[in-house]
């Protein structure tokens, strides 16, 4: 199994971004184009991407402005079933701007490079999200 960890400097307070990762039509304006979840403590975390493919998982923490971590898999992809893995996401204020840190866990290495490519390119759409620049729509990894 493979751990992925990547940091993300954004130009926005943890609050912020914060919403980013917990409000349904904040995420989809940096990843995917649908989402439907409920950010709660065992709430269910669904986003749909660009390729028809269906990420899903469950809410496992949530400290408000500081912490988010839910289980993730895909619906169709058996490499990495629904709630396999785990995706912790750290907000560290910095002065007016937010250090975030990514840690995906417990993913199977022959799964990891893609998993990384993915986070890679989202990550960025997030801060430019958060900083409120404008995001085109996703249209996947390339």
């Amino acid at each position: 199994m493979t751990e992925i960890v990547l940091e993300q400097r954004i130009a926005a307070p943890p609050a912020t971004v914060y919403r980013y990762l917990t409000e349904e039509d904040k995420w989809v304006l940096w990843q995917g184009v649908a989402a439907s979840f409920d950010a709660r403590e065992g709430g269910l975390f669904s986003a749909q991407m660009p390729n028809g493919m269906n990420a899903r998982g469950r809410f496992v923490r949530l400290v408000p402005d500081q912490l988010v971590v839910f289980t993730w898999g895909w619906v169709d992809r058996p490499g990495i079933p629904p709630g396999s893995t785990e995706v912790e996401i750290s907000l560290e204020p910095d002065g007016d701007e937010t250090v975030l840190v990514l840690t995906h866990r417990s993913i199977p290495d022959d799964e990891a490079s893609l998993q990384k490519m993915g986070w890679t390119h989202y990550l960025p759409r997030l801060a430019a999200a958060a900083e409120g620049k404008p995001v085109d729509p996703d249209t996947g990894l390339g």
